[in-house]
């Protein structure tokens, strides 16, 4: 409150990241109104003139341009010329909460459901490249050319999986392993508006599906009546699809070579690891840290990229396949092979450099942390004193659906 007893005005402030700005002058020659301007240390935005139009978002590579703070008073060109670094969100209390509902807010909601399993503020591995986020958005989509679409789970199964790849072509469109991609389905619901977008995992490494192509790839089930991914599961190549985000700056892939990375995931879950996978296989082939996955299916036919993980070199990778519904045999789920290889687990929970990433449909997460306190007791270990302190530096991530 003022001291007038009015509740003090808050303000959204359109600001550029100096960290990530490549000072390529995009944003000042795109901005309508004269609001981006620059000295030889920073480009910026002034408040005056800026009025939201958002045109400078798209041009801009990096992703920097797109960078906001909802403010008491407004920062003034001259903080912004000076600064190496954005200032962190001031804390506003719950008098922020109306004004901070600013972008992409049906995204943020999924973002925010996804990630409720790791409790409280995400914050990134300390190490993790800095994500570009919010470049395209519904009313100003990327739109990328279909070049691929490969079922890769087994016909009649009855889990239609698709390895889906798209092309960018000249749009400049960054992202890193972990982030997720906005599809723009079209049509409306049968209320009349639009069609929610759905969010997808990106599951090839930074440097695209095919090194420097400047593409992406999806994991996507079909799921029976699912607006989203009938859609893409049905996409021929060639189609154009509009694109929205990159999104994430949390769920992000440690690029540090000392870093042991756990992950574990059932289904389409995997897509994030596959590109955590393949930017090791690309840039850290001779990295200490060490990498296992837990993976789990109904059978090895339903298990997305089965083939090609046989393929995988245990020295990059060590993989454990667990399978719930074999014929003849008993059912195994991620959680009981971690308890089998609970001297291994134990071992790198104890590790400083050990990251736990967990991805899948929300009912493995229970499963899950059970094993992990079960592992931790046995071990001379406490779940419940550990998992907070990973959250807290960033070494304990979650994103289930």
């Amino acid at each position: 409150m003022s001291a007038d007893g009015n509740a003090t005005a808050l303000k959204k402030q359109h600001l550029i990241d100096p960290e990530i700005c490549i000072r390529c002058n995009t944003c000042e020659a795109t901005c309508p109104v004269g609001a981006v301007t620059h000295d030889d240390n920073n480009y910026v935005v002034d408040p005056a003139k800026c009025n939201y139009c958002l045109d400078c978002i798209s041009p801009c590579p990096t992703g920097s341009i797109d960078n906001w703070r909802i403010v008491t008073s407004s920062y003034s060109l001259e903080e912004q010329l000076g600064w190496n670094e954005l200032p962190a969100q001031e804390d506003l209390g719950d008098a922020a909460e109306p004004a901070s509902q600013e972008i992409d807010e049906e995204v943020e909601k999924i973002l925010a459901t996804a990630h409720a399993g790791v409790g409280g503020k995400t914050i990134a591995p300390a190490s993790a490249s800095k994500p570009a986020i919010h470049i395209y958005r519904r009313s100003k989509p990327a739109v990328a050319t279909v070049q691929g679409n490969f079922r890769i789970t087994a016909p009649g199964t009855g889990s239609d999986i698709r390895h889906i790849v798209l092309s960018f072509g000249t749009t400049e469109f960054p992202v890193l392993e972990g982030q997720s991609i906005g599809i723009v389905p079209p049509g409306a619901r049968p209320d009349g508006k639009p069609h929610d977008i759905r969010l997808y995992s990106i599951a090839s490494a930074r440097d695209g599906e095919k090194r420097n192509a400047n593409n992406v790839s999806l994991t996507i089930k079909r799921v029976d009546g699912g607006v989203g991914s009938n859609y893409m599961c049905d996409l021929k190549v060639g189609d154009k699809v509009e694109v929205t985000g990159p999104f994430g700056a949390t769920f992000l892939m440690p690029n540090d070579t000392q870093a042991n990375i756990i992950m574990i995931c059932t289904g389409t879950g995997s897509a994030p690891f596959r590109a955590f996978t393949e930017r090791r296989r690309r840039a850290m082939q001779n990295a200490n840290g060490k990498a296992i996955m837990f993976f789990g299916a109904r059978t090895p036919q339903e298990l997305p990229y089965f083939g090609p993980l046989q393929k995988v070199p245990n020295s990059l990778l060590e993989k454990h396949l667990v399978f719930s519904r074999i014929p003849g045999a008993d059912k195994e789920y991620v959680q009981d092979r971690m308890r089998v290889e609970a001297g291994t687990v134990a071992g790198l929970l104890g590790s400083a450099q050990t990251h736990i990433f967990i991805c899948g449909l929300k009912g493995m997460e229970a499963g899950v942390e059970e094993a992990l306190s079960d592992i931790c007791r046995k071990n001379g270990l406490d779940w419940a004193k550990l998992k907070p302190e990973m959250r807290g530096q960033g070494r304990f991530h979650v994103e289930t659906y």
